[in-house]
This record gives C-alpha cells, structure tokens and sequence, in this order.
C-alpha cells in the first residue's frame, strides 16, 4: 500500500509539473497571427518589470509575470533602450532577443507632441510643421473610406458611427493626446494615426467593461469627453462640468456650447465674440433642434482627465458654468444665478470680452 502511495504521489508530482510546465510554455507563445507591427519605445536605464508592463499593455505579451521569470531563468539583464518594429505573431523568446539586439539609433529621431483638446486641423497642423507629410496629407488619409473601415475592423472602440456623413472627420476625439517619437521625419500618416490610437486603446481598455454598460454609444462617450476637455480650463473642475452636461441631457436643455458652435463653423481659438449661435449644423448646441442631443461627434481629442470626469461625473444640480479670464470656473443652478455671476465679472474686470 505504500509504494501504491508513493508511486501515486510521484505521478501526481509529475503531473503537476507537466502542467506547470505546459502552462509555462503556452505563456511564452505568440498571442496571435496579426502580422501587424507595433512600435514601441523603450526609454533609457528601464528596468525589466516596466519592459514586461509596456510589453503586456500593447498586447505583445500574454503575462507580465511569466516574461520575468523567463527572463530570471536565461539571466537576461542586457535589455536595451531604442525603438523597436514588434509583432504579436512573435514569441517572448523572439521579442527578447530583438531588445536584447537593441537598435542603432540615428539621431533623426522626432519628437512630436499632440496637446490635448486640440482638434483635426491642429493635429494636420502639427504634422506638416514635424513631418515630411504635408496638412494635405491628414485630411487625404482621414477622406480614404476603405482606410477608415480598415481601422474600424481594427480597433474596438471605432464603430461605423464615425462615418456619418455630417461628421469632419471620421478620427476625431479618437487620437489620444501625447508625445510621441518616430525614427525620423519620413514617418507616415498612418504610423502617426496608428501609434495615437493604439494609445486611445490603452487608455480606453481599462473602462471597457463600464462603456459597454452605458446608456451611451462610445462614439456618444467619446463626444461627451470631447466637450468636457474643451470646455474645462482646469482638470480639478471637469467632473463638475460633466456633471452640468448630464444634467441638461436629461433635462432636455440644449448644451448651448460655444465649443461645440464654433467647431461647427470651423472657427478655431473659440471665445465668446466668435460663436455664431444660429449656425445650422448637427455640431451647434445652440439650437433648438438639438434639445436632448449630442453633437454628431467629438469636437477636440479628450484627454485622460476628461474622460476619467465623464465616467465619474459629480453629482450636483448646476446646469450653467463659466470661466473668468484667470480661469476660475463659476457653477449656477438657474439663469438669474448665471447672469448675476457674468454681471459680477463684467464689474470687478474678469470677464472675458474678446
């Protein structure tokens, strides 16, 4: 009966560890055959833990644990910083040999920095004054529907909705605000779009569960976000101003907001003077038409402040809010309060008149 034990105990041992191993082995396998490329940068002096989160965090990587012990068993403590073409169809033992290799930077490399609640036209802006590409270019890419539809089957969070034919462009509100750098100035639109919204996806990726419980589409969440960063001054007062957008929505009170009103018009640096309120377009929440209603679409890219104050909004009853020209945020739960406080402005000088 004891060896029966015995033997029974080695088996099990033995069984264990095949399935340890297996598990092991599994963990170290290509997550899939996209043979898409996915750059990543990896900075200066980073340490094998933060490899293994920017691995995991762009998909390239089935577990940030199993990647440090592969790297604990080989004794790899050569990884080098650079920027490096990675696929999901590698395995980790292909990636780390790739890092291990490093790559001969040229000095070429650009820095480009994409700043939150800019919009489309800034952003082709930024790319023709950085790039080899001309602002021509963006909008020629943005334009290409069979481009648009090939990154709707790619990323989760686009859906045919920005295709609607009212919409600027199909991107906006999508590209997620950051600096970024390229091997050097012959970096292409796509790359650009691409390395942005890969961004979008990380910083989405963790809300995904919420988004898909919503009342909201994305594209409807994305649009609200969009608002909020562009009409926020500060990133203390965005769930307050969330708060008073949700608040007229189910109100069925118009957003009458000069960012989405001049957006319509195309009028860039918006303030006050310039928001023609009777602007026909699904983008101007001044209008009647658009009591109870979002924008067509997103008016600026949101960044992470923003949207984190459009999932967690305040709760509060303000349905009116406005800024001073020293970007202090005033809130009012009726419009006699509102008004009272723009007069009070206009007396002490803090009230914004260009």
């Amino acid at each position: 009966m004891k060896i029966k034990f015995i033997i029974a105990i080695i088996l099990l041992l033995v069984a264990s560890l095949f399935l340890a191993y297996s598990y092991y082995i599994y963990q170290l396998s290509p997550i899939n055959e996209d043979d898409s490329v996915i750059k990543i940068e990896i900075p200066k002096n980073t340490s094998g833990t933060k490899i293994a989160k920017l691995l995991l965090a762009n998909n390239l990587i089935r577990s940030e644990a199993i990647f440090k012990i592969y790297l604990k068993l080989n004794n790899v403590n050569n990884l080098k910083h650079g920027i490096y073409d990675l696929k999901q169809t590698m395995d980790v033992e292909e990636i780390v040999a790739i890092i291990q290799k490093g790559t001969n930077l040229t000095g070429n490399e650009i820095d480009i920095l994409f700043r939150e609640g800019i919009n489309m036209r800034n952003v082709a802006r930024v790319i023709g004054s950085k790039t080899n590409n001309t602002e021509e270019a963006v909008f020629n890419l943005l334009n290409d529907t069979a481009y648009i539809d090939t990154l709707i089957a790619e990323y989760w969070f686009l859906t045919d909705e920005i295709k609607n034919a009212h919409i600027y462009y199909p991107l906006e509100g999508y590209l997620a605000p950051n600096t970024y750098r390229f091997n050097n100035e012959d970096v292409s639109v796509d790359v650009i779009f691409r390395r942005m919204l890969r961004e979008t996806d990380r910083i989405l990726s963790k809300y995904k569960d919420h988004l898909n419980n919503i009342n909201f589409t994305i594209h409807e969440f994305m649009t609200m976000a969009s608002i909020v960063e562009s009409e926020g001054v500060n990133d203390i007062d965005r769930p307050k101003i969330a708060g008073v957008f949700y608040n007229r929505l189910s109100r069925k009170i118009p957003f009458e907001s000069c960012v989405t009103a001049c957006y319509a018009t195309k009028t860039d640096a918006c303030t006050p003077r310039k928001v023609n309120k009777n602007y026909a377009s699904p983008y101007n929440t001044y209008l009647s038409s658009m009591v109870g209603k979002l924008p067509v679409g997103p008016v600026s890219i949101p960044g992470k402040a923003s949207i984190t104050a459009t999932i967690n909004p305040a709760e509060h009853n303000y349905i009116f809010f406005l800024a001073d020209k020293y970007n202090r945020t005033y809130f009012n739960e009726t419009n006699s309060q509102h008004e009272s406080t723009i007069k009070e402005l206009k007396k002490a000088g803090l009230w914004i008149e260009n």
